[in-house]
Parts: structure tokens; sequence; C-alpha cells
């Protein structure tokens, strides 16, 4: 009987949870914001690429005009042309050295990078990333008001397709419903986050932590960096990029499913009954209070939503329209937790073996 009860519980105290962490982070959580013109002199905008020609043609325009003192994309042994590309547009192009025993493909990629300029601030950023007019005036801006050692933004999610909104959306929830922005801002590592989509370090803290070679074997290298950074004693800032950054990460729901299974296991403490757990209440949550026809729950569910689209700025019909999708979330999930619980995952003709990965954390 109190296991019935507490079965019924569940549902309202996960929601009950969600939706007052996303009520605290309404009126806290940083967003950039416009900004004067900053000192750019010092910034190296730095770009990992591995076969992104495609992204590269839309996105890498919008960096050039920054004002950065340069823009560093560096050629992860690409066959698309993404190194001739990346000239033609007026980048400064790298070519990649060949994937080192034990280190990842994008952590090597950076710590290229990083080898390859002197400047004070280093800023990583995605081939998927677009920046909007003035993005790095206001990146500036954000972390010398935050004093921030490493400042982190979650870009907005620019999906255009149907299949791309089924999962993609699940970024900002996990930011937004579970971890409220007081609690990041203590200076413990455990309570640290990251996106690796934009990273800006200052220099000093990022040689101080070891940079991306002592987390050179991590699929979640971005959230162990954050932790790197407050172990050191440095702070980290994180912020939502609104209308000044966008991403568009995957171009339909099989990308969305084989990227987020690359990580899902490393989310989750490397655990495969944790894996299988979250899963569980995620379904028992969203999904069986549709069956149940439990309108109130739905009702919860849908204000979760709405609250994390106002947070990020999608608030355009589409946008708002992908809200219904709710209950089914956990079914359309279901795919990323199998692939997560392998033991090893394939990105970009790459394969890691997870258990190594995910259980070396700092």
């Amino acid at each position: 009987m109190k296991a019935g009860r507490l079965w019924r519980a569940l549902p309202w105290v996960v929601l009950g949870v969600k939706v007052t962490v996303a009520l605290v982070n309404l009126p806290t959580f940083p967003r950039l914001r416009p900004a004067g013109p900053q000192d750019k002199a010092a910034v190296s905008m730095l770009v990992p690429a591995r076969n992104e020609a495609h992204n590269l043609s839309q996105t890498l325009p919008s960096l050039l005009v920054q004002g950065a003192r340069d823009v560093l994309v560096l050629d992860d042994q690409s066959r698309d042309g993404t190194g001739a590309l990346a000239r033609r547009l007026g980048a400064q192009v790298l070519e990649g050295r060949p994937l080192p025993q034990g280190w990842n493909g994008k952590t090597w990629a950076c710590w290229q990078l990083a080898q390859a300029t002197g400047s004070e601030w280093l800023l990583f950023t995605d081939a998927d990333v677009h920046w909007g007019s003035g993005a790095l005036d206001a990146l500036l801006a954000e972390a010398r008001r935050s004093n921030a050692d490493l400042l982190s933004v979650f870009p907005r999610q620019n999906n255009v397709t149907p299949g791309e909104r089924l999962l993609t959306p699940l970024v900002d929830h996990v930011l937004l419903t579970l971890l409220p922005a007081p609690l990041l801002r203590l200076p413990y590592p455990s309570a640290s986050a990251a996106n690796g989509q934009v990273m800006l370090f200052r220099r000093a803290a990022y040689e101080r932590l070891g940079g991306h070679a002592a987390v050179r074997n991590h699929l979640l290298e971005d959230v162990a960096l954050s932790r790197l950074v407050k172990a050191t004693g440095g702070t980290v800032g994180v912020a939502v990029g609104r209308h000044l950054l966008g991403v568009r990460m995957y171009r339909s729901y099989a990308e969305s499913v084989m990227g987020f299974g690359k990580n899902a296991l490393t989310v989750h403490g490397g655990s495969r009954v944790a894996l299988a757990l979250s899963w569980g209440v995620h379904a028992l949550t969203y999904t069986w209070p549709l069956v149940r026809g439990h309108r109130a729950l739905l009702a919860l569910a849908m204000a979760e939503g709405l609250l994390v689209r106002v947070l990020t700025g999608r608030t355009r019909p589409a946008d708002l329209a992908e809200i219904v999708l709710a209950p089914a979330v956990p079914l359309l999930a279901l795919p990323v937790y199998l692939r997560a619980a392998h033991r090893t995952v394939e990105w970009k003709g790459r394969r890691y073996a997870q258990d190594r990965s995910s259980g070396d954390r700092p």
C-alpha cells in the first residue's frame, strides 16, 4: 500500500521540483544581453571542426565579423573540404594531427587550438553555433561582470524540421529545471555546469587546470572542465544565449539519438542502473499521466515546458507547439537510453569506450 502511494506521488514530486527550479531561474538565471564595445584584441575564437563544411558555410561568417584577435579553425582530418572552405571564408586553418591514444576527438582538437595562440581569452565554440551581431561584446561583458574564469553559454535552439524538435529541447530542460542558478554560483566543484558549444576561458585559469589535456578521455568534457575550474580556485559563470547565440545541434531525430546517446551514460554517472531508473521515472512522470488521463499532472508538465521556453526566448508558435510532445518524450528518448547502455559509442566516425570515459571524472 505504501509503495503504491509512493509511485502515485512520484510524478507530483518530480514535476513540482522542476517547476519550482524553473521559477527560481526565471528571475535569477543570467541571460546574454547587448553590451557596448569591449576590448576584443586579446580574444581568440577557436573552432574544432571535423566534417563541418555544411555548418561552417552558414556560421563562420558570423564569427569572422565579431572583431576577435583571430579566428582559428582546426580541420580534424575532415573529408568534406572543411579546411578549404574555412580558408576561403577568411579564417586561419590548422591541420589537425592524428588522434593520439587515450584522447577523444574534440578534446584533442581543442588542445591543439589552445597551443596555437597566446591570447589572454580562449573562446572555444562549435561549428554549428551562429553568432549574432554584438554577441562577442555581450559575452565579454558578462564574463567581466561575473568575474568568471570560465563563462559557458547555452545557445538558443534553432530547430527547423519536426525531427529536430523531438529531443533537442531536453538540453534546456536539464539546465533550467534541475540546476537552480543560485546553486551553480557556489564554489563547490559538484555544483557545476557548462556547455562545450561556447566556453570562454581566461588563459591563466585554463593553464592552471591543465586545459583539455586534463580531461582528454572524457565524453562530457565541458562539465569536467567546469568542475576543474572550481577545484583549482576559479569561478564559473553560465548564461543562456537567447537571441545573441543560436545553434542547430542536429538535423534529424536520428542524429539527435546518436548525439544524445553519446553522453547519456556519463550524465548518469557512468551507472547503467541510474540510466534505467532515470528512464523509468521520466516515463512515470510524463507518459503515464496521459495514459491515465491525469489532467492536473499534464498541465504541470505543460507549465514546465512553457517556463523553459520563456527563459530561453523560444516563444515562436512552432517552439511553443513542442510543449505538447512532453508525454511522448520518454518513448522518443528510449533509443537514446538503449544506445547509451552499450559499452562503446560511435561519433563522427570514431568509436569510444564508454566505461573508460565515464568512469574517470574529476
